[in-house]
């Protein structure tokens, strides 16, 4: 059964935590991380950043071989990295396990994972695989995804949490009837955190039920 995992790691830890150095307010997401075991692409967004050269506000790091904007929008940044398979860290052990990210938020004080494996022992050999190569995660919870209406559809736990509680306090109504912050509150999450599993929920039921294509 495919299960899912999330877990905290030191904001060095990962390569784009270097940005913090230079711009210790802004949140990093990212927006589709697929490891392989010969070429890791991701992009992510950089929020509330307040600069023209937002490339050069990466530091550097032995894994990145290159960092390119794609887009902006205000003071939101789409952005697109590559990282050598040498890399040896948190993306390796993900390829390695085969394990799937679906969501990263990266602050200054640390990166916020929520990662899937198809089954149980991906997740453990990943485990298995940060604790014996010294890779500093700290797992804060694990939890099998759970299936809802709709043929080959899934919400995680996180997810369908977030979408019932922010529509049992009207967050979803005209006018809102609460605030993100104070839903996040609730759940003892970020804010970014919070705003990534509304996203991704709606984006799989969405999918699942109005879209005609997988």
């Amino acid at each position: 059964m495919a299960t899912v995992m999330e877990f905290t790691s030191p904001t060095e830890e990962f390569p784009l935590g270097s940005v913090f150095e230079n711009l210790p307010g802004v949140v990093v997401e990212l927006e589709r991380l697929i490891p392989h075991e010969t070429l890791i692409v991701p992009y992510f967004w950089v929020h509330g950043a307040e600069t023209e050269s937002i490339e050069a506000s990466f530091g550097q790091h032995a894994g990145v071989s290159n960092i390119q904007l794609v887009d902006n929008v205000e003071d939101e940044y789409l952005m697109r990295a590559e990282w050598e398979h040498e890399y040896f860290g948190i993306l390796s052990a993900l390829a390695k396990a085969n394990v799937v990210v679906l969501s990263g938020i990266g602050t200054k004080d640390e990166w916020r994972f929520e990662v899937r494996g198809e089954s149980r022992e991906s997740i453990a050999e990943f485990r298995e695989y940060c604790q014996e190569n010294d890779i500093p995660i700290a797992i804060t919870a694990v939890h099998a995804m759970l299936p809802i209406q709709g043929e080959g559809y899934e919400l995680t736990e996180t997810q369908r949490e977030a979408l019932v509680l922010a529509y049992e306090r009207g967050y979803f109504d005209t006018p809102r009837e609460t605030s993100l912050e104070a839903i996040a509150d609730e759940l003892g999450i970020t804010q970014q955190s919070l705003s990534s599993r509304l996203r991704r929920g709606h984006r799989r039921l969405i999918g699942a039920t109005l879209s005609s294509s997988s």
